[in-house]
């Protein structure tokens, strides 16, 4: 994804007057090279998660990088048919318009179609900032949760909010 395509987005957050600030890194693939490389930008970080359930239905789960995500209980929290597994490259390029390592919330501004359901972690709405990639890795934008909505909404899109359960414990 190009750094044009992420302008274009942060442009279109300064037009509705969605107050953002974005910084530059080098490029991350994982958490974990995020938290190598991305200095100390306040807020929490977010982990999102491409996926698709047994009828194709794909959902873009949104939660604190530091959270363990478990796919059984996630599908039964947001109602998914037939498990959840992770959405290929394809899908994702194909519906989201960006390649793995950019996944963000801010890529469903490229879903014209509505085809990908954004989910976020209930717990996000305590957050004072939330960090993600405006499309591109080698950025990090940094939102208010009051940003977060105004976006939505600004691209006619409702998140469902889940807390996913944690699995039983075994034992």
């Amino acid at each position: 994804m190009s750094i044009e395509r992420s302008d274009e987005i942060l442009q279109y957050l300064k037009d509705k007057s969605i107050v953002v600030e974005t910084f530059e890194h080098p490029p991350v693939h994982t958490v974990e090279e995020s938290r190598a490389l991305r200095g100390d930008i306040p807020g929490i970080h977010t982990k999102n998660l491409f996926l698709r359930d047994g009828k194709k239905r794909f959902f873009l789960f949104v939660t604190d990088e530091a959270a363990t995500v478990h796919l059984k209980s996630l599908a039964k929290t947001i109602g998914a048919k037939g498990g959840l597994s992770f959405g290929s490259a394809e899908a994702l390029k194909e519906l989201l318009g960006i390649e793995p390592g950019s996944v963000s919330i801010l890529a469903l501004y490229n879903d014209a179609n509505q085809a990908v359901t954004p989910v976020i972690d209930a717990r996000l709405r305590s957050a004072e900032r939330i960090n993600c990639h405006p499309i591109v890795n080698s950025r990090t934008t940094s939102l208010s949760v009051g940003a977060l909505d105004a976006f939505l909404a600004a691209i006619g899109r409702e998140a469902q909010f889940a807390t996913p359960e944690e699995p039983p414990s075994a034992g």
